[in-house]
């Protein structure tokens, strides 16, 4: 059984599943969008007629950005009446594209900003953000939150726990390694898109000053308890040795000096490209449903509240480390044991279990 895989397959849950059960994630943007509009109104503005375009690449559904996006849109529209502008959401194929324009065109229970916004054109690219998605000079403004953390593929299988956060050794090595040619060739990718002058705004889970990473600031750690239980079906016989051993999520948490390399050695490949860091910092935003927990001490809302927030992006990864010979439908019965026994712990013991979100926010320029 082969231990390298590809992301191409991955996937947010779909239907709706994302925004609905990630708000942590619309807090982190909304927390941020005042970053993302500076940069909307410092944007050179086409003088020749062509669109401006923005992008939201790693969209999901688009749920937890349309605020956000309409803002920066409202932004563009000021500086730039009649002028046309073009919005691209991008995301691996197998995103829920089809969700993602029934909330734009408030389609859904969501609030499109979008609708009656004059000469504004929506598109999407079902291409990762590893490749290249726009024609060079062509993209103003480049938006991704929550996204970029997925490597283009697994050097290598991780033994002994789900995640590089719990590797050491050349394991660990092997996964950095693998995040900083990513990383570099994603920021080369960017800068050859941009128009000179075009910002890329980028707010990437990280690991921050003190150590802390997602779900990992203090209490229960998230990923240790995600191997914990995974294991434990292997030690019962429930998964195979092999599929314990082969399922690792396919990304690298980096620290903001690996992130800023590339964007201020003027030796890198990245910075002679024209790609400059306007603006670093690292914040925690805490999660929401251990944030409603505090406040009304209801284990048991808690408990099913928060496991859908980590199901949202994790089970695919769960689902994919099965052998592929099982049925379907005993993949699903086991991945819903799974995370019905996270549930049953922190319905149980509810003190110390958080999905805090700890990420890097950056600003780019290209000059």
């Amino acid at each position: 059984m082969t231990s390298t895989s590809s992301i191409r397959d991955v996937a947010m849950k779909g239907a709706g599943y994302y925004s609905r059960s990630t708000a942590g994630a619309k807090d982190v943007i909304d927390n941020a969008t005042p970053m993302v509009l500076e940069a909307a109104n410092a944007l050179p503005i086409p003088e020749d007629g062509r669109p401006i375009s923005v992008a939201d690449m790693g969209c999901a559904d688009g749920g937890t950005s349309m605020e956000m996006i309409g803002k920066v849109l409202s932004v563009l529209r000021r500086r730039a009446p009649g002028h046309p502008i073009q919005m691209v959401y991008t995301d691996l194929p197998r995103n829920d594209f089809s969700q993602l324009f029934q909330n734009v065109h408030g389609l859904t229970d969501m609030e499109s900003p979008l609708l009656d916004m004059p000469d504004v054109y929506c598109f999407a690219s079902g291409t990762s953000f590893h490749k290249s998605i726009f024609p060079p000079d062509s993209l103003h403004l480049g938006f991704s939150a929550t996204a970029s953390h997925y490597i283009s593929e697994k050097p290598c299988a991780i033994p002994d726990h789900v995640h590089m956060v719990g590797a050491s050794g050349p394991v660990r090595e092997a996964y950095e390694a693998q995040g900083a040619r990513d990383w570099e060739d994603m920021l080369l990718l960017r800068a050859r898109e941009l128009v000179p002058g075009g910002y890329l705004t980028l707010f990437n889970f990280g690991i921050d000053e003190e150590g802390r990473y997602l779900g990992n600031t203090g209490g229960v750690s998230m990923f240790d308890t995600f191997n914990e239980l995974w294991r434990e079906l292997a030690e019962e016989g429930t998964i195979t040795p092999d599929e314990y051993r082969n399922t690792n999520f396919a990304q690298c948490y980096r620290t903001v000096e690996q992130f800023c390399a590339p964007l201020t050695e003027e030796r890198n490949p990245v910075y002679r490209a024209g790609l400059r860091l306007k603006h670093v910092e690292t914040r925690v935003v805490r999660c929401p449903y251990e944030r409603d927990f505090a406040d009304r001490g209801d284990a048991g809302r808690f408990a099913v509240d928060y496991i859908p927030t980590l199901r949202s992006w994790s089970e695919h990864t769960f689902v994919a480390g099965l052998l592929p010979a099982r049925p379907a439908a005993e993949k699903q019965a086991i991945v819903d044991r799974f995370y019905g026994s996270y549930e049953e712990r922190v319905r149980q013991s509810p003190e110390g279990h958080a999905m805090d979100y700890v990420h890097i926010y950056l600003v780019c320029e290209k000059v």
